[in-house]
């Protein structure tokens, strides 16, 4: 079986990184597939978009976060698969590790499709499903457009539903003060609390 996480493993040390190890996902047949939102403060601050597929977690980054109007199509460059474990990270990777900076969960939940397979949706660069979200709820595609300095570029589109969506004008979410859905803190309060008291 292809080791899905080899990139990722291959990206950190787990002895100087906080983030969880990397190790494939089997969950029973009926567990409903989940996604999870992070902003990420990384080298630039960006949204980390991520659905579960076949035991690992498809990524992409989106530099301006997914939207909720579907006016708005939104930048989305694949990442490397990471572990399921990863759903639920939260905390500061350290300095001169890959990614490093504040990690908080903006929005997370499960996800449906009606596809036959999202493997094989993905592989021809269109999948549609529908996202059941604390933030994010709807109808959704993702969208293989083009190349972008060697990888391939893909667009996070909202999609038209009704009046309400139809008249929607802008989404911009300030990531800076946005908070986890998890343990409602900012980005800065996850990276002061790594940093500790002052001595």
């Amino acid at each position: 079986m292809k080791d899905g996480l080899a990139e990722y493993r291959r990206k950190r040390d787990f002895g100087a990184t906080e983030e969880p190890q990397a190790t494939m996902g089997r969950r029973g047949a009926d567990a409903e597939s989940v996604f999870v939102v992070q902003i990420h403060d990384a080298s630039s601050l960006h949204f980390d978009f991520r659905l579960e597929v076949g035991g690992v977690l498809k990524s992409w980054a989106v530099p301006k976060g997914p939207s909720r109007d579907p006016h708005e199509r939104r930048l989305a460059m694949p990442t490397e698969d990471h572990p399921m474990s990863y759903a639920e990270f939260e905390g500061v990777i350290a300095p001169g590790q890959y990614g490093a900076g504040a990690v908080i969960v903006w929005d997370e939940g499960t996800y449906s499709t009606e596809e036959s397979s999202m493997t094989e949706a993905l592989a021809r660069g269109h999948a549609s499903f529908r996202l059941h979200g604390h933030k994010l709820r709807g109808a959704y595609s993702l969208i293989r457009t083009r190349r972008r300095a060697g990888r391939d570029a893909w667009l996070l589109i909202r999609k038209r539903e009704g009046r309400q969506s139809a008249s929607f004008r802008g989404d911009a979410v300030d990531p800076v003060r946005a908070r986890s859905v998890l343990t409602r803190r900012t980005l800065r309060q996850v990276a002061a609390e790594a940093e500790g008291p002052e001595p």
